[in-house]
């Protein structure tokens, strides 16, 4: 029985979470591709919530200890504070200790665990995916920018945000196969521990109870975490921009001023964390729902499949769970046709989770921005409607999900 040949372009988290899934199985032949000419990640830190480090721990054992040698540190939970309005300083609510643990990691760090252990031969970067030919047989020829080719079964694009994949799947002319600017910017700042303490307090900063702190306002929000086994505090903030709605621009240089006047009237040692400085801030992008995440034998995941925000922190959990689906799914198949089965299986159990996050968490942006129609800054309004959002995203049952999964798969096996 010959291996089933499988290519992952994009060699960020996702592609490099489905890699280290997939390598145990013994009749997958699995190559990765990265565009950069180095495996490597940049920005901020990522929340692995609940649902995700179960995940992690259905791929496998050594898929867990990646995140705890990447330095992950377990939140004991999060605070949601009003910052401003009626009630400034007040906290709205927060998760129960160990009710919702978190673990916060760095993105580079937790992708240079996971390829640690890969074989070199199949990695292979400076390689960016320009087209596929499909064959009568479902195979593909992927053909890379700098001319060369490579012959797979399988192509799984892991590509990110600005996906080509996503593209050659949807089709140029399709609304959903470019993503949209959602009008919130933000900027990151990493502070060591000890600068962090002394600007907002020991107990916002505390990594003997690690937490994170959401801060409402009107417009404005800050949140902060703790990195690096304690070493740094990640802190950022965010800011509306309802001109750039749907516009073309990923980044803007947000001027001292503008800082100012956004955070003036928040408390004065919450002001102190923010540096009246230029920065350099990013905006916040997401895709529209897409009708599909395959065509045949080829499929998207990841950011590629369902770019979010950050609001509830899920993008790289979706990721996770994606590649728990996936491995499991492909690990099942032992020839090509088996594996196409497999995609198709994969598309109709992730896209409606994954595509109502996305949803949910642009309205989460919104609240915890202080814009919400709804909510605006009334307390009583924010205690009731803000943290029961994550409850559909955190409360999940990944084992059951993978065993519908694998029958679902049987039943069109058989079918």
């Amino acid at each position: 029985m010959s291996a089933v040949r499988i290519a992952i372009s994009g060699g960020g988290l996702a592609g490099a979470c489905l890699l280290h899934a997939l390598l145990p199985h013994a009749h997958l032949d699995v190559h990765i591709f990265e565009s950069a000419a180095a495996f490597k990640e940049a920005g901020m830190a990522i929340g692995v919530a609940r649902n995700a480090l179960a995940a992690l721990d259905l791929i496998g054992p050594s898929a867990a200890q990646c995140l705890d040698r990447a330095g992950a540190v377990p939140m004991q939970g999060v605070r949601f504070m009003l910052a401003q309005g009626e009630g400034a300083g007040s906290m709205i609510d927060e998760t129960k200790s160990g009710q919702r643990v978190t673990s916060i990691v760095h993105r580079a760090a937790f992708l240079r665990e996971l390829l640690a252990d890969v074989p070199p031969e199949r990695m292979h970067a400076s390689k960016k995916l320009d087209h596929f030919d499909r064959h009568s047989d479902g195979s593909l020829t992927l053909h890379f920018t700098d001319g060369t080719v490579h012959e797979c079964d399988i192509l799984i694009g892991a590509d990110g945000i600005r996906s080509t994949v996503r593209k050659l799947i949807l089709g140029e002319d399709d609304p959903a196969a470019i993503p949209r600017n959602t009008g919130a910017w933000c900027v990151m700042a990493l502070k060591p521990y000890s600068d962090a303490q002394a600007s907002i307090g020991k107990g916002p900063v505390n990594i003997e109870d690690a937490r994170e702190y959401m801060w409402i306002g009107n417009g404005t929000y800050l949140m902060h975490n703790v990195l690096n086994q304690g070493q740094v505090v990640q802190f950022i903030i965010a800011v509306h921009d309802k001109d750039a709605e749907s516009s073309d621009r990923w980044h803007r240089t947000v001027s001292a001023d503008e800082i100012k006047k956004h955070y003036q009237d928040w408390p004065p040692h919450l002001y102190k964390a923010v540096d009246e400085v230029e920065q350099p801030a990013m905006y916040l992008w997401e895709h529209p729902p897409a009708s599909t995440y395959i065509s045949g034998s080829v499929c998207i995941m990841g950011d590629a499949a369902h770019a979010t925000t950050p609001w509830q922190g899920s993008g790289g959990s979706m990721s996770i769970e994606d590649s728990l689906i996936l491995s499991t799914l492909l690990g099942r198949a032992q020839t090509a046709a088996e594996a196409r089965t497999s995609l198709k299986v994969y598309d109709q159990v992730r896209r409606p989770r994954t595509q109502r996050i996305v949803e949910s968490s642009r309205g989460t942006g919104l609240i915890v921005s202080g814009l919400s129609e709804e909510t605006k800054l009334d307390l009583g309004k924010l205690r009731a409607n803000l943290l029961p959002r994550w409850d559909f995203i955190v409360d999940f049952d990944n084992e059951k999900h993978r065993d519908e999964a694998v029958e679902m798969m049987e039943r069109e096996l058989k079918s």
